[in-house]
């Protein structure tokens, strides 16, 4: 019999924390990841975005951990060094430490990201002071979800929102925080990876 993929829609917080990081921990890739990023020691760091929320996808509907994961989005928080020289330098020291993991690895001081988001994609971010606030500002807050290694390589999640959304499989925008056309083309993508999902399309 198949398991309903929505069976942890409002199940215990700490069961679906479980869930989660043993999603992301039964890929390879992302706990390589994980684990490198720990040595690098960065500020404020955490795997983030796809390679978190659908290999909860994959888990909920019976795929393989890596399912549709393009890349390894790892992100970290430094506010106290905004120039493109000194992000450029952080990312040339991961590049250098993820050369032996066969993925796309993208290093992105989310400080920085309200200096050129509003050009790059039409809306405008507020300043970002923590990794956070990074994933307080996801276009869904199925999306808004975050982890990391702790001090004692641990893992731990971020999930400002909790984990309700995620788990209900149902994705919807959150207004003003990504252009309307962006995201339907996003979902557009993802509905055909993901069928069991519900998408909400925003409003043109």
């Amino acid at each position: 019999m198949e398991q309903d993929p929505r069976r942890l829609a409002n199940a215990p917080e700490a069961e679906q924390r479980e869930f989660v990081i043993e999603a992301v921990m039964s890929n390879p890739t992302a706990k390589a990841v994980l684990e490198q990023a720990h040595q690098l020691d960065l500020p404020d760091w955490a795997l983030m975005a796809g390679a978190v929320y659908q290999a909860v996808w994959n888990r909920l509907t019976g795929r393989p951990a890596d399912y549709g994961v393009n890349d390894y989005d790892l992100a970290y928080c430094d506010p106290s060094d905004l120039s493109e020289a000194g992000e450029a330098e952080v990312i040339a020291r991961a590049e250098e430490a993820f050369s032996g993991i066969d993925a796309e690895v993208e290093v992105c001081n989310q400080a920085r990201v309200p200096l050129w988001f509003g050009a790059k994609y039409g809306v405008d971010r507020q300043p970002i002071h923590s990794t956070e606030d990074a994933v307080r500002e996801f276009a869904s807050i199925t999306h808004s979800v975050a982890i990391r290694l702790d001090g004692d390589g641990w893992p731990e999640l971020i999930a400002p929102y909790g984990l309700d959304e995620l788990f209900s499989l149902c994705v919807r925008p959150v207004p003003d925080i990504s252009t309307p056309a962006l995201w339907n083309a996003k979902i557009a993508r993802q509905k055909k990876l993901w069928p069991e999902i519900e998408f909400v399309e925003a409003a043109e």
